[in-house]
């Protein structure tokens, strides 16, 4: 028997990404109706990496890795908050940029969720800390253990909060002009 990672017809695989410039949380879940699978989730250690450069490059090619291996079909991206900070939220936002670039290089659309919204969707609560996120994913997607990096739960809840808006209006990001045009001709002037 021929062992894939591949879906099976008519279910989904979605990927969670949690940027970050020391830490990148990702996920992987596959749906399939509403039942919901974790495949793989875990985090990207960069901290020892002193060059921004190439901790952006890491992130990139892992995030490449994962979409060669797994074949998400789309992607979920947690969007930076607005902090006080102004260069951690620059360093953020290059971080998501290219983890977005890599899932744009193969055709992958891709959706950025706000920070609350996630866990809003997840524990019900905008406010939630990441452990109780952790604690809330731990039942929902039957996890065992809560993992030691909760950046890697983050990731899965921003796959699951995705998973979950699916039936909203909200449109993938990476979507053509053309295929947003043909889905709403009365914006057209």
């Amino acid at each position: 028997m021929i062992h894939s990672n591949l879906p099976l017809p008519n279910n989904k695989l979605i990927l969670g990404v949690d940027p970050g410039t020391n830490v990148m949380g990702y996920g992987l879940i596959e749906v399939n109706g509403s039942k919901v699978t974790v495949l793989q989730y875990g985090v990207l250690q960069l901290k020892s990496y002193p060059n921004h450069a190439v901790k952006l490059k890491k992130i990139f090619d892992a995030t490449l890795r994962l979409i060669t291996e797994y074949l998400p079909d789309e992607m979920a991206i947690e969007a930076p908050f607005f902090g006080t900070n102004v260069q951690s939220m620059l360093k953020l936002g290059r971080a998501q940029g290219v983890a977005i670039a890599a899932a744009l290089s193969r055709d992958i659309p891709y959706v950025e969720y706000a920070p609350k919204k996630i866990k809003q969707s997840v524990t019900g609560n905008g406010n939630a800390s990441k452990e109780q996120v952790a604690a809330m994913l731990l039942q929902i997607l039957k996890i065992k253990e809560a993992p030691k990096f909760l950046d890697s739960t983050d990731a899965l809840a921003v796959a699951l909060c995705h998973h979950y808006s699916q039936g909203s209006n909200q449109k993938a990001g990476g979507k053509s002009w053309k295929a947003f045009l043909t889905e709403n001709p009365d914006r057209i002037k």
